[in-house]
């Protein structure tokens, strides 16, 4: 979703685009892959950035509500989160040890819940696997 996008939805839903808003959009521009809350509210304070933990916190509800990011996981620590893109949909295997994220992307899981939704007359309009184990590194 562009900058522009996220501001119309902003004055959509009477909300005003504030300084910090801009900000942590800005940064999660330039961000690729996973983040959490935390790490962002960091890289923007590393910055020079006056944004507070908790602007970043406020904001995350609206991000996901826009589209411009979403919900990757929940564990028992926090939550991480991407960028919505136009990239082709991709799963997650979590390390639950050392929190790491491996994305994949399985046709024959796609198909299979296709047929499942075709069999059930169920029409899905969206889906996340998130599968939790762990790592080649902690397993051993």
């Amino acid at each position: 979703m562009e900058k522009q996008k996220f501001r119309e939805f902003l004055l959509t839903k009477g909300l005003k685009q504030t300084k910090e808003r801009e900000e942590i959009i800005n940064e999660l521009m330039n961000t690729k892959g996973h983040f959490d809350p935390d790490e962002l509210f960091l890289r923007l304070k590393n910055k020079g950035s006056k944004v507070s933990r908790a602007s970043v916190y406020r904001t995350i509800p609206i991000l996901i509500e826009s589209g411009f990011i979403e919900q990757v996981e929940k564990t028992d620590r926090h939550a991480h989160y991407e960028k919505v893109s136009e990239k082709q949909h991709h799963d997650h295997m979590i390390c639950t040890k050392c929190g790491k994220v491996i994305e994949f992307y399985s046709p024959t899981l796609e198909m299979l819940q296709e047929e499942l939704c075709q069999k059930e007359g169920f029409k899905g309009i969206k889906h996340t696997l998130e599968i939790l184990g762990h790592c080649k590194k902690c397993s051993q």
